[in-house]
């Protein structure tokens, strides 16, 4: 596969690179990297158009210095990006996320990550604060959900964490085939991977659902998770900023899914509902 890559310079850098991920995200990109002077994107060069940036509202927010180029990039070049790029980091005291080539500490939690071109290496703040909220959550033989699964990591921690069965999904089919090999890397014997949507869900019931997703699909998902939530289940829902929050927990309340816990970092959220 080809993916076309963009660079922005980006003047100041928040909360315009949030914002830009977020636009990017529903272009159709895939992955981001933060860099010194604003932000990598990337998206398949099949899914891609000339004009795809016409319509990003914060290119033309006046507030910010932005300006960017874009490059073919082969798929075999791409490990080599994310081996100078990618760098470990540690969730609290107790939990690390590294790529291969990293060296291993002695932490309580340790997730080996191959992120190719999936999302959900811990570094963007939704994944890390939904892997603060798996860490604060008692997931000990309890059924498992990770909607959205990009790499798998929050698939894996949650059967790290004692989860008697977990289901990863993703659309993508990069993702898919990334969080399998993750899965198998991370010795993880109770995780099962599918491709597809929430249309899977039918019939489906689980104890703990995780949804990182964007916006306009957890708002369009949020009926079908709640029918698949077990009594006394939790839903984590992160992807979306804080001024989105008060939709997103109207829409929960509709379907009697209740507000519990908030996190927030860069005006972005993760929020807990239980039923």
């Amino acid at each position: 596969m080809i993916y076309i890559e963009y660079s922005f310079s980006i003047s100041p850098k928040q909360p315009a690179t949030d914002i830009l991920i977020a636009e990017l995200g529903e272009k159709g990109f895939e992955s981001f990297i933060k860099s010194e002077i604003g932000l990598l994107a990337y998206i398949l060069k099949s899914e891609w158009e000339e004009d795809i940036l016409n319509d990003v509202f914060i290119l033309k927010n006046p507030d910010f210095q932005i300006s960017w180029s874009h490059k073919e990039i082969p798929q075999q070049n791409w490990n080599a990006e994310w081996e100078k790029n990618f760098h470990q980091i540690k969730v609290g005291d107790r939990c690390m996320v590294r790529a291969p080539f990293h060296r291993a500490e002695n932490l309580q939690y340790d997730i080996i990550i191959e992120p190719k071109m999936s999302f959900g290496t811990g570094h963007h703040e939704t994944t890390h604060m939904m892997l603060q909220q798996i860490l604060d959550s008692n997931l000990e033989g309890k059924s498992v959900l990770d909607m959205g699964c990009g790499t798998g990591v929050l698939a894996i921690l949650a059967d790290m964490k004692g989860a008697k069965s977990v289901d990863a999904i993703d659309v993508d089919e990069w993702c898919f085939l990334n969080s399998k090999e993750n899965v198998e890397r991370n010795n993880r014997n109770h995780i099962k991977v599918y491709q597809g949507d929430s249309s899977l869900l039918v019939g489906k019931k689980y104890d703990v659902i995780i949804a990182n997703i964007n916006r306009n699909v957890l708002l369009e998902d949020i009926s079908i998770y709640s029918d698949c939530l077990n009594p006394d289940g939790a839903l984590f829902l992160s992807g979306f900023y804080l001024k989105d929050l008060d939709a997103i927990s109207s829409k929960c309340s509709i379907h009697n899914l209740q507000f519990e816990k908030k996190l927030e970092k860069n005006n972005w959220v993760s929020v807990k509902y239980v039923n």
